[in-house]
Formats: structure tokens, C-alpha cells, sequence
């Protein structure tokens, strides 16, 4: 009895011993995780700046959707939703969004990171980084036909008219978005595929004037031959 006490003991403490061996060898293994992490994610963030930091002064993109490519340029007189435009979609930030807002005869909007998830629905609309841009409201940028422009909250719970972080819209009808001049941030305007605008706001939507099936951006990417 007293030796099989002896080896249960002794296994016992064996298997102690193995479990404190694994649980060091799976800490190391999380720390060297931990810092591979780190450092790709510090990697990532240095590329981003350099790209940024290698912008023309009135970049280009390409809002590629599943409905065909915006080409769109931005304005060098709107600095900060320029930068902020160009560093969300560098960094895919846009990408697989969906525009959840499409008005036929208005215009159609996107960038909400909540439209990511079919389950946020009811909420599209509402979300977004927890920032906000102040206003680059400028007289010479008007609603024209494919104008892009910022979307935000209204003046009663946002009296400073400043932006949302990363929602945008693009203009499709002029004269009903006139209305609009002076009030709203106007930060780009559409190069190409004035016929994608239409085509996207010409689909059924639902009660939310939301998409009944999805208009997804694909992705957002500069176009360095320009």
C-alpha cells in the first residue's frame, strides 16, 4: 500500500511538474505571439504614414462596389477629410461596407462600419470611429452631379456641422442637393462612373431607404497612375 502510494506521489507530482513545464512553454509561446502582433501592427501603421505622407495633392480613388468603380478625386482645400478619406481607405477601413442610404434623385451613402454586419440593420446609419472632422464648408465646392461629401448629424445636436469620422455620400441629382450648399462638407468630386451612381440609386430599397439587396464597396484603393 505505502508503495503505491509511493508511485501515485510521485506521479502525481510528475504530471505537476509537466502541466507547470506546458503552462511556461504556452506563456512563452502567447508572449512571442504578443509581440509578432506588435510589431506587424507598428509595421502596418509605418507603411500607412509613408504612403499617406506620398500623396499628390488631390489624390484619386477608386470606390470599387459590386455594381462597378466611382473614380473620385480629392481636394487639396479640404486637407483634413482628405487625409482622413485616404488614411480609412488605405487601411481598408471601407472595405465590404455597404451603402446603406440610397435616395433615387438624391444621392447614395456609405462608410458606416455597422452595415459590415447584416445583423446591425436597424441601426445603419448610426455608426463610425469615435471621432468627428471639423467642417471644411467651402463656397467654391457645390452638390454638383457626383460631388462627394460628408455626412453628419444634424445642426440641433451638432451646431458646429462637423463631420461624420468616415460616412460619406455622393451626389446624384444636383437640383435636389443644392439644398444641401453651404451646409455640408463637399471634399471630391466623381471623375468616372457617373453611370454606377445612377445605377446604384436606382435600386428597390426598403421603409430606411436601405438597399433591399446589397450595394457593397469591394474595396477603396488609390489609383497611382494619376
Amino acid at each position: 500500500m505505502k508503495i503505491s502510494k509511493f508511485f501515485l506521489l510521485s506521479a502525481t507530482a510528475l504530471l505537476a511538474l509537466m502541466s507547470c513545464g506546458n503552462n511556461s512553454s504556452n506563456n512563452e509561446k502567447a508572449a512571442e505571439q504578443a509581440a509578432a502582433d506588435s510589431a506587424a501592427t507598428a509595421q502596418k501603421e509605418q507603411q500607412l504614414k509613408d504612403r499617406l505622407a506620398l500623396l499628390p495633392e488631390e489624390p484619386v480613388f477608386d470606390i470599387v462596389t459590386n455594381m462597378g468603380t466611382i473614380k473620385v478625386k480629392l481636394y487639396s482645400d479640404t486637407p483634413l477629410h482628405r487625409e482622413n478619406f485616404a488614411k480609412l481607405a488605405l487601411s481598408g477601413y471601407y472595405d465590404k461596407l455597404l451603402f446603406h442610404r440610397v435616395i433615387n434623385g438624391f444621392m447614395i451613402q456609405a462608410g458606416d462600419p455597422l452595415s459590415r454586419n447584416p445583423e446591425n440593420r436597424a441601426k445603419f446609419g448610426t455608426g463610425g470611429p469615435d471621432y468627428n472632422i471639423p467642417a471644411e464648408i467651402l463656397p467654391n465646392h457645390n452638390h454638383k452631379k457626383g460631388a462627394l461629401a460628408a455626412a453628419r448629424k444634424g445642426d440641433a445636436a451638432n451646431p458646429f456641422r462637423e463631420s461624420s469620422g468616415s460616412q460619406f455620400y455622393i451626389v446624384q441629382n444636383p437640383e435636389t442637393c443644392a439644398q444641401l450648399d453651404g451646409a455640408y462638407s463637399v471634399f471630391g468630386e466623381t471623375l468616372s462612373g457617373f453611370d454606377v451612381i445612377d445605377k446604384i440609386a436606382a435600386v428597390e430599397t426598403d421603409g430606411r431607404d436601405c438597399p433591399v439587396s446589397d450595394v457593397k464597396i469591394i474595396t477603396i484603393t488609390l489609383d497611382e497612375n494619376l
